[in-house]
């Protein structure tokens, strides 16, 4: 039996690209995969249709200071949970995704390292499609990246099952704990979840942080690398909406260029 309607949630979008919301559908579906060995909780998806995805609609409450830490546990092991590869899309899924409204590269990096992905499928992009193509702040930065310094991009780790889009808007919190909407689903780099909390703020993200490293502790050097892990979503906001975020991720590139 469907739910009431008053506990559906539903999204559009006019003139939705093929596959727009199959995607994010595909997304959920593989973050919730997690959901038996601790993960995350996700919405649930009730119907996909051209242009919208149904919702089981999340009756929200406060953050406290215990459901910080009960997130930033079952984070660490959503992302324990791994990936085929940096770049990979869901399962079910083949092709490009979103984030926002803007297509998100699915694809393997030649070497098969996070710091080329990142540059040939994160930075450089969103880097033209800000008009930032020729910054050369971004540019050193990208030659850097594709080299895999260890100094910049850290230890290598296994590819993470990422939520992709994890700001504070996309964490609910439930009476049951955070559940996660609206992802970008892909392989890549846990720390990019991480920093992506730190980015517009997180009610009690100092719990979240602390419980997650002592669930899966972080390489030496996490929190120099917040804002590297930032240049790609603040690169993403300069393409939508302008303004100063370009700025902003120019000047976070050059701490590493």
């Amino acid at each position: 039996m469907p739910p009431p309607a008053e506990r559906v949630f539903s999204k559009t979008r006019d003139h939705a690209p093929p596959g727009f919301f199959a995607a994010e559908a595909a997304g959920l579906a593989w973050l919730g995969e997690a959901r038996a060995a601790g993960g995350v909780a996700v919405a649930d998806v009730l119907e996909v249709r051209p242009g919208r995805i149904d919702l089981v609609r999340v009756a929200e409450v406060d953050a406290s200071p215990g459901s910080a830490e009960d997130l930033g546990r079952r984070l660490a092991r959503t992302h324990r949970a791994g990936a085929p590869h940096h770049g990979s899309p869901p399962a079910g899924w083949s092709g490009d995704g979103w984030i926002a409204t803007l297509r998100l590269p699915h694809a393997a990096a030649a070497g098969g390292g996070w710091g080329a992905f990142y540059a040939a499928y994160r930075v450089e992009p969103f880097a033209r499609a800000a008009g930032l193509g020729d910054e050369p702040s971004l540019r050193r930065l990208c030659d850097r990246l594709a080299a895999e310094d260890e100094d910049l991009v850290g230890p290598a780790e296994q590819p993470a099952r990422l939520h992709g889009d994890l700001w504070a808007g996309n964490v609910l919190w439930s009476p049951d704990g955070a559940v996660l909407v609206d992802p970008a689903a892909h392989g890549g780099h846990r720390e990019t979840d991480l920093a992506m909390l730190a980015l517009f703020g997180l009610a009690h993200l100092d719990r979240v942080l602390a419980a997650y490293d002592e669930t899966d502790p972080l390489p030496a050097g996490w929190r120099d690398r917040v804002p590297l892990h930032q240049v790609h979503p603040l690169l993403v906001h300069a393409a939508l909406f302008g303004g100063g975020y370009g700025s902003q991720a120019v000047s976070a590139a050059g701490r590493y260029a």
